[in-house]
């Protein structure tokens, strides 16, 4: 992931009325606005839980313009009389709720619907309802507190969608919270001779005329920070892994001399993390790289994580770890990151020393030496804008190799990594719950080590 985090201050609130639906005398209440994320609190939307997003876009790169068409399948987790989703800037078109018209509310990013009396007597705890969005406009580049860029950034010959760890909402209605995962299907269409990709596998490509249409399916559950969409000009390349694993790359061409011989490493890497973390969670991978000024970053997309510029091995195994941490296992809230990136680091650590002879005790001690790492505990960032700082990181990776000592063998260490990923396959999971999980599977009592290394706020006199 990349080095940032976003608070939002977006424009003051507006309100549009697509129809005068309200409830009359209905028993439902309004779902919360938000879910009170530590960091985010208006991230995401309470009252349901979203299974499935169909989305359609008609977009011109050109111009930057989108019409889009969100059908969203969700399911009542109380009694709704109206409930919320997130979406930025753009404009709705119109609103349906179980094929009838619903009334629609705009303030900054949080778009309430209100369905009409007779869709609303229905909207019961348990039941499963349709939800249809449609919108257009150009879709907007979100700044983050230090500058950084996320949301729809243009590229050299179009534009990608990044957005972690909230800017799904510029450029379509949801959930948008990590705790929220879902499947996908991604229709996007496109002028002759771009490329559209998108998470997930490439289930038809279509041209008519002067536009070609991409499909895009995505299986396995997926939280909104980690959908993406490229649209531009793109060398791509299809194959298979010995383990049957589908990899799509899509490399812009002035970066795919640069990039080929790192990405052709991608079974390797996914082979070898599967023996440390476990099988791979998903049936295809692959890789994005474009030119994005911009971003700056790369970020773990899932199934092909994204790159800015073609990567070196190291940041190919920091970002394909990730598929366990962060898009498998998800943080149940933004204060987990530390569980994403603290274990993707000591990837990179136990790839240095298995393929390269850098002791993992070297790695660490090189962290316990960077002041940086210290500025404040990896479970506890001090603001939205450190959830992606240097302590989250190296400090999160020592956090993980301390538990590695504890535990005194590499062939349980690695027993209790795999069981991790296996217990939360495709779920959500906190701190909390990783610790709990780690006490009871070694028996041991850490407290002292939560205490002194995931908690504590000041480094301590010796790092063994």
């Amino acid at each position: 992931m990349r080095p940032t985090a976003l608070i939002l201050a977006l424009a003051t609130a507006t309100v549009v009325s697509l129809t005068a639906g309200c409830s009359g005398g209905v028993e439902g209440t309004p779902g919360a606005a938000g879910l009170r994320d530590p960091y985010f609190p208006k991230a995401g939307n309470g009252g349901y839980d979203v299974t499935h997003y169909d989305l359609t876009f008609d977009v011109d790169p050109a111009t930057q313009h989108l019409r889009g068409t969100a059908v969203i399948t969700a399911r009542a987790t109380q009694d709704l009389s109206a409930f919320n989703l997130d979406l930025a800037g753009l404009t709705v078109d119109s609103a349906q709720v179980e094929g009838r018209p619903a009334a629609v509310n705009r303030a900054a990013h949080e778009l309430t619907l209100r369905p009409d009396a007779e869709v609303e007597s229905h909207l019961h705890k348990g039941r499963t309802f349709r939800t249809v969005v449609r919108y257009s406009g150009s879709p907007l580049t979100l700044t983050d507190p230090d500058n950084s860029k996320e949301g729809w950034l243009r590229t050299a010959d179009g534009s990608v969608a990044l957005s972690e760890p909230v800017g799904a909402m510029a450029w379509f209605p949801g959930n948008n919270h990590p705790s929220d995962k879902a499947s996908y299907d991604l229709t996007v269409t496109v002028p002759k001779g771009l490329t559209a990709v998108s998470n997930g596998e490439l289930t038809s490509r279509r041209t008519s005329g002067d536009t070609t249409t991409y499909h895009w399916h995505t299986a396995a559950p997926m939280a909104t920070y980690l959908a993406t969409l490229a649209i531009g000009r793109f060398d791509t390349k299809a194959s298979t892994t010995p383990d049957g694993i589908k990899v799509f790359t899509a490399v812009d061409p002035k970066s795919a001399a640069a990039g080929a011989r790192t990405l052709a490493r991608i079974p390797e890497v996914v082979q070898w993390e599967a023996e440390r973390f476990g099988p791979y969670p998903f049936s295809s991978t692959g890789a994005i790289v474009d030119r994005q000024n911009d971003a700056g970053y790369a970020l773990e997309t899932q199934n092909r994580p994204f790159f800015p510029g073609p990567p070196d091995v190291g940041l190919l195994v920091h970002e394909m770890s990730h598929q366990w941490f962060g898009d498998s296992v998800t943080p149940e809230s933004w204060r987990d990151m530390w569980l994403n990136e603290g274990f993707a680091t000591y990837a990179e650590w136990l790839w240095q020393a298995d393929k390269e002879g850098v002791p993992v005790q070297d790695s660490f001690d090189r962290a316990f030496a960077n002041d940086a790492n210290w500025a404040f505990p990896p479970a506890d960032p001090p603001t939205a804008a450190d959830i992606s700082q240097p302590p989250v990181y190296g400090h999160g990776a020592m956090v993980i190799h301390k538990i590695r000592q504890a535990v005194g063998d590499d062939e349980r260490f690695f027993a209790l990594v795999r069981g991790w990923t296996k217990a939360h396959r495709h779920g959500n999971a906190s701190t909390a719950d990783f610790t709990a999980y780690v006490e009871k599977t070694t028996g041991l009592d850490l407290t002292n080590l939560w205490n002194t290394w995931l908690y504590g706020r000041s480094r301590p006199a010796a790092k063994d």
